[in-house]
């Protein structure tokens, strides 16, 4: 189990602690979006300086 597959999954059980109905699912969504990113950004997958335009020579 790689990084990012940790990520998602500790994101998306740390979004089920929220209370039920729709607000949770979004919760539970946005949790398991930032574990996803961190996951890949662990990975080696993601670079966080060429998403947010940083790192490049200008």
């Amino acid at each position: 189990m790689n990084a990012t597959q940790t990520g998602i999954l500790a994101g998306l059980i740390l979004g089920l602690a929220a209370t039920h109905g729709f607000t949770a699912f979004l919760v539970t969504f946005a949790v398991g979006v930032v574990g996803l990113v961190v996951g890949r950004v662990l990975d080696g997958e993601l670079d966080l300086g060429d998403v947010f335009g940083r790192g490049r020579d200008k």
